[in-house]
Order: C-alpha cells, then sequence, then structure tokens
C-alpha cells in the first residue's frame, strides 16, 4: 500500500511524538536518578603506576569512611548532610593512606556540583549531566581520574542490597542504569543535549 503525503506526514508524525514522549520519560527518570546519587571522583596526582595505585587506594579508604557515615542515611539529603559534615574527617583520612605509602602529596576533599558525561561501570551505567559529587583531588591531580557511585554505594560489587538501590533511585531509575544496551540510543541523545546545556553553562 503506498502513502500519500498527508498519510506519510501523519505516520512520520506519530512516530516522532511516540518517541519524544517515550524519551521525555527516560529524561525524567535520569534526572531523578541525579537527584538522587552522590557520586565520587577521584583524581590521581599523575599516570604514573604508583600514583594510579595510590589513587586506588585512597579511593578504597575514603569508600571505606563514607560506609560508615551512610549506615543511617534514609536518603540522598540525609547522606549530602552527613559528608559535608564530615569533610575534614574523609580528608583526614584520604590523606593517611598517601602517608602511609610514603608520598607528601596534599589531598583536597569537597563536595560540589560537577558535570558527567555517560558512564559505565561494570553492572550499571549513569546518565550524562550534573551530580553532587564528593571531589578528591591527590596531589598535582593531573593523572586519569576515578568515578563513581558513593551514595547509594555502588562502587564495590554488593555493597548494597538492589532492594536498597531500588529504595533510593526508583524502579524507573534501577531499570535504567542496569539496561544500558536498551536505552543506549537514548543514552546518546540525552548525553549530547547535556553537553549542549553544559556549553551554554560556561
Amino acid at each position: 500500500m503506498k502513502l500519500n503525503r498527508v498519510e506519510l506526514s501523519i505516520v512520520i508524525g506519530l512516530i516522532l511524538t511516540i518517541f519524544l514522549t517515550s524519551f521525555c520519560s527516560f529524561a525524567g527518570a535520569c534526572s531523578n536518578i541525579r537527584q538522587y546519587v552522590i557520586r565520587l571522583h577521584v583524581l590521581a596526582n599523575s599516570d604514573s603506576e604508583e600514583d594510579q595505585a595510590l589513587k586506588l587506594q585512597v579511593r578504597d579508604r575514603v569508600l571505606e569512611e563514607t560506609e560508615q557515615l551512610f549506615l543511617s542515611a534514609q536518603d540522598k539529603a540525609e547522606a549530602a548532610e552527613l559528608v559535608k559534615k564530615n569533610l575534614p574527617a574523609i580528608q583526614s583520612a584520604a590523606h593517611q593512606v598517601v602517608l602511609e605509602n610514603g608520598y607528601d602529596y596534599d589531598v583536597e576533599v569537597t563536595f560540589q556540583n560537577e558535570y558527567f558525561t555517560t558512564r559505565e561501570y561494570d553492572n550499571f551505567t549513569l546518565p550524562a549531566g550534573r551530580y553532587d559529587a564528593v571531589r578528591v583531588k591527590i596531589g598535582a591531580a593531573q593523572g586519569h581520574n576515578w568515578w563513581c557511585v558513593m551514595f547509594p554505594p555502588l562502587c564495590i560489587p554488593a555493597a548494597e542490597s538492589e532492594q536498597k538501590v531500588e529504595t533510593v533511585i526508583g524502579a524507573d531509575g534501577k531499570e535504567i542504569i542496569s539496561n544500558r544496551p536498551k536505552y543506549e540510543f537514548k543514552f546518546k541523545i540525552l548525553e549530547v543535549l547535556e553537553d549542549i546545556g553544559e556549553w551554554f553553562r560556561r
């Protein structure tokens, strides 16, 4: 059956409407994910093998420190307040790791809102956008970085039950971060839009 121009326009319009509706729902769920999580961003002193190994040790120590903090946190707001109050303790713990390994690098730990591109981890994917994050700068902070989710604690496999993750970010959020292939095209479109928005912020 051959469609005339009017019929073809109607079909195309319906397809676009369905896609835009679906994408808007996806974008809304991604926005919720960004509001519900706290990320961890560790910047190594350099790309040397030693500095990269040190970065991972600092990461592990920071995660251990915050895991204890978050035992009583029911949501992101509570977790954020706990982080802010304990930044000196987190920084001290991270710096202790540096000293124990024989380095004299300074360590700076801050809580801030920053932009992340789409990030794929072993078991989940986070959409691009601005997130609240604990940022750990080791020394010159010129080496490759390490990113993950501090709350809910997804950085270390099995650190948190699936039920807890769903409680924090919702069923829709859990579905999105756990099924990248299903949403890969939407992830890419969202990242382009977020990149454009970030460019206008500068």
